[in-house]
């Protein structure tokens, strides 16, 4: 990052929003918060030095912005009585080490408030990605292929919703955690995806949200032991994880996973999720999507040699998952696999189909796929035109130099 409070914002900015929501009981205050804090950090870090805990320094900071704020607007009184009321309840919260005591428990808290069954899916999904990922709403909308202005609105209404509604900022009892369980599976892997293959910038992968969605899920096991889809999940993310420090170069460049050097990955996050995904697919019932997944992850960790990879059985398994979590996404996958066992004419068959549905019209993956899939037949003038297409719709520096480097081979 350009300086050390970036590199923290980036770093720490998920959690640090997380628990000045819970302190100031608001989004939108405690997002004016953090912004002021992060303003004071950048005047006085350069001459004084970086804290030895800037997370909690920014928490600090930021909650007293919040209450000064609130003592500027008359309005808020009543707030402005229970905010400082938190000041000194709050104590606790900044420990004698500098650390803070309930950072740990706060983003799950913040999500499931983010998944309460009162906000859509999109809207869940949407907070979660502007709160705990850091994303901009840009980048949000260009997720979700809407305009900017419209994912603005819906942000807005969905924290105007929280508030209005007085939805707590708590993890709820335990008989109603059943009820959000599927919206907080997604939204803990949606910050595990944004952390392995990151919407945009210079960096392909962002470890610190690989390994904050790792630990939620490891809270969420013990939390709700009884189910196995948990286990699936926290077995999908430690797989993929454990190549997290082999999918790069130094510089940042993309290393394809046929050229990975498998002696360097996680052999204990490897053991782990093997035994998590094994013990799942034991379970009586039809397997969940994370199941299904995590069984795929393991096909790949299991052999020690990219040419001993088992396609055939992954093409089974994404026809399995297309069954239970038909998705434009999946078909892609599956055609990748196909490629595989097929060779590249079926597979091209099969994304040829998938992109005259124009469900993933702005999805860089599609021309990028279909563009090697043409590099591997020899069709070099229609592998070129594919390449370019998807180069237009990358936002990821990483993604976009392993395209130019494709170009590249093609003359």
């Amino acid at each position: 990052m350009a300086n050390p409070v970036e590199r923290v914002f980036r770093d720490e900015g998920g959690r640090v929003l997380a628990t000045l929501i819970r302190l100031v009981g608001d989004f939108e205050l405690a997002e004016d918060a953090l912004q002021e804090a992060l303003a004071a950090a950048m005047l006085q870090w350069p001459n004084e030095g970086v804290p030895q805990n800037p997370r909690a320094w920014l928490v600090n900071v930021g909650r007293h912005k919040a209450i000064d704020r609130v003592r500027r607007q008359a309005s808020f009184s009543e707030k402005q009585k229970q905010l400082e009321y938190e000041i000194v309840s709050e104590q606790a919260a900044v420990n004698d080490d500098g650390e803070d005591a309930g950072v740990e428990d706060d983003i799950l808290r913040l999500i499931f408030t983010c998944c309460h069954p009162a906000l859509a899916s999109e809207a869940q999904i949407a907070l979660t990605l502007r709160t705990i990922c850091g994303l901009t709403t840009l980048e949000i909308s260009r997720a979700f292929l809407v305009p900017e202005k419209t994912m603005a609105q819906r942000l807005v209404r969905a924290k105007g919703k929280i508030r209005d509604a007085g939805i707590p900022y708590i993890v709820p009892s335990r008989e109603l955690l059943a009820e959000r369980l599927d919206g907080v599976l997604a939204v803990v892997y949606l910050i595990f995806t944004e952390g392995y293959a990151a919407t945009g910038g210079d960096a392909l992968v962002r470890g610190e949200l690989c390994k904050e969605a790792i630990r939620l899920g490891r809270l969420l096991a013990a939390l709700m032991p009884q189910h196995p889809e948990i286990n699936a999940l926290l077995a999908l993310m430690l797989l993929h994880d454990a190549r997290r420090d082999t999918r790069a170069t130094p510089d940042g460049s993309i290393i394809l996973l046929e050229e990975q050097d498998r002696s360097r990955w996680d052999k204990t996050q490897i053991a782990d999720g093997l035994a998590r995904v094994e013990a799942v697919l034991r379970t009586p019932g039809p397997p969940s999507s994370y199941a299904v997944q995590a069984a795929i992850a393991a096909l790949h960790m299991r052999v020690e040699r990219y040419e001993d990879t088992d396609w055939p059985q992954i093409a089974g398994l994404y026809q399995v998952l297309l069954r239970i979590h038909p998705s434009p996404v999946v078909e892609l996958n599956h055609a990748a696999a196909v490629s595989m066992v097929d060779g590249p004419e079926a597979a091209l068959r099969l994304v040829e189909t998938i992109a005259a549905k124009g469900e993933l019209a702005g999805y860089h993956l599609l021309p990028a796929l279909r563009g090697d899939l043409l590099r591997r037949m020899e069709r070099r003038e229609e592998a070129v035109a594919a390449y370019k297409e998807a180069l237009k719709l990358v936002s990821l520096e990483p993604e976009r130099r392993f395209l130019d480097r494709r170009l590249a081979e093609l003359g």
